[in-house]
């Protein structure tokens, strides 16, 4: 089971949403993510696989040589673009 966290800068409009459409993708594919939810502050604490977040907070934190992977994603409520992100992970990981 691989653990991401869903953020954005304040954790609570834009990150929200894709919180939940990233679950519901999750869900209807069965895939072994679960979701954490929360600001970028939380990435400070977060002992897991990967963050998932809008792709400009993804080009900035990039950039800061951080030990997980970097999901971006342009449209939140895209179902399509998320799930093609959540598999790119997975090959990533050889599953």
């Amino acid at each position: 089971m691989y653990k991401v966290l869903v953020a954005c800068r304040a954790g609570v409009g834009s990150s929200l949403m894709l919180k939940i459409k990233t679950q519901q993708v999750i869900k209807e594919n069965n895939f072994p993510i679960e979701v954490e939810h929360g600001s970028l502050d939380a990435l400070n604490g977060f002992n897991g696989d990967a963050v998932v977040t809008l792709i400009d907070v993804a080009e900035e934190l990039s950039s800061k040589g951080l030990k997980i992977d970097i999901i971006g994603i342009n449209n939140i409520i895209d179902r399509n673009e998320i799930k093609a992100a959540m598999e790119k992970f997975l090959a990533s990981k050889g599953n």
